[in-house]
């Protein structure tokens, strides 16, 4: 496993900050576009080339971050790739004892090589998905009740 690791600099983050609106407007018509490749076209080239619709979706990803004057860190890997438990808690921003306990709880798969616990990558990620979801639904659910009840937020 590879990891890319960037810091984002002020002069990034002010280039950022600047294509923010235009990014937002571009990211939301790629949500709608039906392909999975979006044309890219570059400045002294004459013909786009077709992109995946991930790589385009990663790369407001990681405009938006930089906006925001956060650093990030890209994971190159194979999808048999395994971490030990303090690569996943720092993937997760959890403490690894947590992570330790959430695998012994069977929340994530694992196996031992030795004493030490390995995870596969795409496992972390799967349970980092659901329990975003989780928390967006049950975020949603909140907010629909207190419109329903009219708290005035």
């Amino acid at each position: 496993m590879e990891a890319i690791l960037e810091k984002t600099t002020r002069s990034d983050q002010k280039i950022a900050r600047a294509l923010r609106s235009r990014v937002t407007e571009v990211s939301a018509a790629v949500a709608k576009t039906n392909s999975n490749t979006i044309p890219l076209r570059i400045a002294g080239y004459k013909q786009p080339f077709e992109i995946p619709k991930s790589a385009m979706t990663l790369l407001f990803t990681i405009l938006d971050n930089m906006a925001d004057g956060n650093s990030f860190a890209l994971f190159l890997s194979d999808n048999n790739a395994e971490i030990s438990t303090q690569q996943g808690a720092d993937l997760l921003g959890v403490s690894r004892p947590h992570l330790v306990s959430l695998l012994e709880k069977g929340e994530i798969p694992f196996h031992k090589v030795g004493t030490h616990r390995r995870i596969q990558l795409k496992d972390l990620i799967a349970y980092d998905k659901k329990i975003k979801k989780n928390r967006t639904d049950k975020l949603d659910f909140l907010a629909d009740q207190a419109q329903e009840l009219n708290l005035g937020y």
